[in-house]
């Protein structure tokens, strides 16, 4: 297998993430997006979309990291990122997707580049609307853990799809520094995702391209 990503990108951190609570070896080819390499042709004749990250697998490609994730639940079932039951599959979905389809959209580099570039925003105010986009959305995820049992992770005492999707997210708050204030059950669920070596070994800081 081969992962194309980029060091920060939090949807190739999630994916980072799966492959090492799997076990799986690939190989790691940097695509630095912040300098605009997923838009010169050698990437862009691999990726319909231009963007990170893209998996190579049996002579495929797959992109969006949500589906190259659950590719490798169906693939490499041990250890599960889903329940078995449906139920608790859809609210597992339910909570990945209030961060990846939800908070991440708003948030990503290239909208953040187009605030700047296009839109002529205040560096101040592009910090602003990160953080008020992220904070919401942490307190709606925050909402809804609440509506379920008590965890370990996100969902059940195993890591699953929605933790894949919070710890990169959490990182990147990290850096606009967001308030995570009130938010016991979304920050209980990131750290003990942390003291895990899968997590640790998935984080930029442990990546080749990482930048201080």
């Amino acid at each position: 297998m081969k992962l194309h990503n980029y060091f920060r990108s939090s949807a190739s951190f999630r994916v980072r993430i799966a492959l090492a609570l799997k076990g799986l070896d690939y190989d790691y080819v940097a695509v630095h997006i912040a300098k605009g390499d997923h838009k010169k042709e050698a990437y862009a004749a691999l990726s319909a979309d231009t963007l990170v990250p893209l998996l190579e697998v049996d002579g495929e490609r797959l992109s969006q990291s949500m589906a190259i994730i659950e590719y490798l639940d169906e693939t490499h079932p041990e250890p599960a990122l889903l329940p078995a039951d449906a139920l608790g599959r859809a609210k597992v979905r339910a909570l990945a997707q209030s961060i990846a389809c939800e908070i991440h959209p708003l948030n990503n580099l290239r909208v953040l580049k187009y605030l700047v570039r296009e839109l002529k925003v205040e560096e101040e105010a592009k910090n602003t609307w990160y953080r008020h986009w992220c904070r919401e959305g942490l307190e709606a995820f925050e909402r809804q853990l609440k509506q379920l049992p008590p965890s370990t992770y996100c969902y059940g005492n195993t890591p699953t799809l929605a933790d894949c999707c919070l710890v990169p997210q959490i990182f990147n708050a990290k850096r606009f520094d967001v308030n995570f204030d009130g938010l016991p059950r979304t920050m209980a669920a990131f750290n003990a995702c942390m003291a895990l070596p899968a997590f640790q070994k998935a984080q930029p800081s442990a990546c080749p391209d990482n930048e201080a």
